[in-house]
């Protein structure tokens, strides 16, 4: 069955336009548990993704991509080079994983958090709940469904 997620990126480390001009993407450098273990256990094939860039201004929903590989091991967990090394990564326990994304839509605008906010039809997303931090986030069904109307209104 198809799932539904928020993923967020800072849209001056990876943006929209950036998964756009690439097409796909590794989802990499995730060191947060709870969000392993989604990508690990729950992200699939065809799964939809709503794209947020966070620490914007202002942050929220500005387009759609879908999952297009599952979760396989994060290379930059063993590249000594790289700002997501982790000591403890080996081949035989990798420990952190990611999962390849593609590009679907941009939206014409944002779809700030504060106007998700303000739909009641929006109440228990995870994205709107105070101190909710994780960059990966389930969404259910509905709220999917809404938001994407939201931001294939926008002009």
């Amino acid at each position: 069955m198809k799932k539904y997620w928020l993923m967020k990126s800072e849209p001056n480390a990876y943006s929209i336009d950036d998964l756009e001009n690439d097409g796909k993407t590794p989802w990499d450098g995730i060191r947060n548990y709870q969000a392993r273990n989604i990508m690990r256990d729950d992200m699939n094939v065809g799964d939809e993704v709503l794209f947020y860039h966070s620490n914007a201004k202002p942050p929220g929903v500005i387009g759609l991509a879908k999952v297009c590989k599952e979760s396989y091991p994060d290379h930059t967990a063993r590249d000594k080079k790289s700002k997501y090394f982790d000591p403890k990564a080996t081949e035989e326990n990798p420990i952190w994983c990611m999962v390849d994304v593609e590009f679907k839509k941009k939206f014409k605008q944002i779809v700030s958090l504060d106007e998700l906010k303000n739909h009641e039809e929006l109440d228990g997303l995870m994205v709107i709940k105070r101190g909710q931090r994780l960059s990966i986030q389930p969404v259910d069904p509905e709220h999917f469904k809404f938001i994407k109307s939201l931001g294939s209104k926008k002009k």
